[in-house]
């Protein structure tokens, strides 16, 4: 077998252009998301929005069981097989994953269809209408099972382009047969109307899935311009039996399935716990309800907002690592895991300074909701600590560890429990407490993962870099704030002092982190599309040596 390889982005630190072409496809899907929501909300109205959300908890649960975390790990064992040249092997694994992911999606697409009325028999689901959403979204199981795990091989092999592709493909019909849909069988009743909205779901899907075939396609040209038509396998690929492959699947996946089921769970606790103790501290059932919509939908997608690279990091970092393990490079897995590591801080920490020291200006122009502010203030930390947990998590499951960050995660819930319900009583907190108490949550999973990276890979936060880097976010912090203190009274604009505010700060943050070597030349260059300009200007005022 030739020792040519298909040309991925793998044997430099190239999981950056990965993670860059991900950014921009998600920062598209929740643009596009977004808007989607303003035409649904017009046509079905609060109720019609209502019927939907009673469905999709269910869908989502069903998915998510489904895929049980298949996906990383048909990510992660492809990218061995890929590093070590066993083509045929990787290529099995696919086949035999999609057997797999054939009968789970099949099986629980059927489970989502025949226990709508069950679910509502047993008032699961309060209202009966939604059970036309919820018929309308069960064959969506299906095919969005098969999308994840092609999506998985590819990214096993590096190419995170179809998935970019896929995901705003995905998006553009789901949205454009959601407003269709609704639209046409609104004059039927509000059931029938959100029933078509979720058939948006199936469209998606189903056009995604296309549009990876084709990337499939591709991809097996590739193979046989590379390797020839007939791959053979390695001793290790021969000798191993289809069972061995799926316990390991199983093996991998399990825990990452495990972790995204704690995400709902730990958002069911804290609409138990928050407004309850809201209550105890003082507020009102009204003010409770007030404060808990500022934190969980004002400050929380903010803060997903500003988390986007760092969660597209921890998708491309996976194979990346994957690869370095099965050939045994050390050294590269430590440059990947440390560049990902400074990258993460480099964008969080101005994403903190921006929503912490503007968090009421933010929810004023966004929300209309100055309230909102100390709660979005607070949150702001989290940013930082939410990128640290997303790239170690990317790191862990690309070492073959992914039960540890599940683990971490049940940990730091354990946490976020406890100060929920001690926080969040005292009135000096209130819903503050609960934004502390999610800033700790991810902290405590964040430092836990990283201890083990240190026990695996010896690994440890670069003291040197960090302090730079918050360093220039403190400088960035001071002209943040003196320049929105200065236009706020001089030209009485919110919009031009905030917009300038964040404009001027991220020039001075870039600027600094050069200038104090926070950002690394290497770093810089690894930036896709302005990283070789951003080189060549810097160096132009010596900041950059050659």
């Amino acid at each position: 077998m030739t020792d040519k390889k298909i040309d991925v982005p793998s044997k430099g630190e190239k999981f950056l252009k990965g993670t860059f072409i991900l950014t921009i496809a998600s920062f598209i899907v929740k643009v596009i998301g977004s808007l989607n929501w303003i035409f649904v909300s017009r046509i079905l109205g609060g109720e019609g929005i209502g019927l939907y959300q009673m469905a999709f908890p269910i869908y989502f649960f069903a998915i998510t069981i489904s895929q049980a975390g298949i996906p990383i790990a048909i990510s992660i064992i492809t990218a061995e097989r890929v590093a070590l040249n066993d083509i045929f092997g990787a290529k099995r694994v696919f086949k035999i994953s999609m057997a797999l992911m054939f009968g789970t999606g099949l099986f629980f697409s059927l489970m989502t269809y025949f226990s709508a009325s069950w679910l509502i028999d047993m008032h699961l689901i309060r209202d009966a209408r939604a059970y036309m959403s919820v018929v309308a979204l069960a064959p969506t199981v299906f095919f969005v099972t098969f999308l994840a795990a092609s999506r998985g091989y590819l990214q096993g092999w590096q190419r995170m382009t179809p998935t970019a592709v896929s995901q705003i493909v995905e998006q553009i019909f789901r949205v454009v047969t959601m407003v269709a849909l609704a639209g046409l069988f609104l004059p039927y009743g509000l059931d029938y109307a959100a029933a078509g909205a979720s058939l948006g779901a199936l469209a998606g899907a189903v056009t995604g899935l296309i549009v990876l075939v084709y990337f499939h396609i591709r991809l097996n040209r590739d193979i046989e311009k590379i390797y020839g038509a007939n791959l053979q396998p390695t001793p290790e690929s021969k000798n191993e039996s289809t069972m061995s492959i799926i316990k390991r699947m199983f093996k991998l996946a399990l825990p990452v399935s495990a972790a995204s089921i704690m995400l709902p769970v730990v958002s069911n606790l804290d609409l138990m716990i928050v407004p309850q103790r809201l209550e105890v501290a003082g507020y009102s059932v009204r003010q409770a309800t007030e404060l808990f919509g500022y934190l969980t939908g004002m400050a929380v997608p903010l803060v997903n907002l500003a988390t986007i690279l760092t969660a597209s990091l921890a998708v491309s970092i996976v194979p990346a690592i994957s690869e370095a393990r099965a050939l045994k490079d050390t050294a590269r897995i430590f440059r990947q895991t440390a560049a990902a590591v400074r990258i993460s801080n480099f964008v969080c920490f101005p994403a903190f300074v921006i929503i912490f020291f503007l968090a009421t200006p933010i929810a004023s122009l966004i929300y209309n909701a100055p309230g909102a502010g100390p709660a979005v203030m607070i949150s702001a930390v989290s940013i930082i600590l939410l990128g640290l947990h997303q790239v170690s998590t990317g790191v862990l499951q690309g070492l073959g560890h992914t039960t540890i960050p599940m683990v971490n995660m049940v940990l730091a819930a354990m946490a976020k429990v406890f100060l929920n319900w001690t926080l969040v009583a005292m009135p000096a907190f209130g819903i503050m407490g609960a934004a502390w108490a999610t800033a700790a949550d991810m902290g405590v999973a964040a430092f836990i993962n990283l201890y083990f990276i240190y026990k695996y890979i010896g690994y440890k936060i670069e003291l040197g870099q960090l302090l730079k880097t918050i360093g220039s976010a403190a400088i960035m912090a001071v002209v943040v704030v003196m320049f929105y203190d200065f236009t706020s009274a001089e030209f009485n604009s919110r919009v031009f002092s905030t917009f300038g505010s964040v404009f001027v700060g991220c020039v001075v943050y870039i600027a600094a982190t050069a200038f104090t070597g926070a950002l690394l030349k290497e770093d810089m260059e690894r930036i896709p599309l302005i990283g070789k300009f951003g080189v060549k200007f810097f160096r132009r005022f010596g900041v950059f040596k050659d």
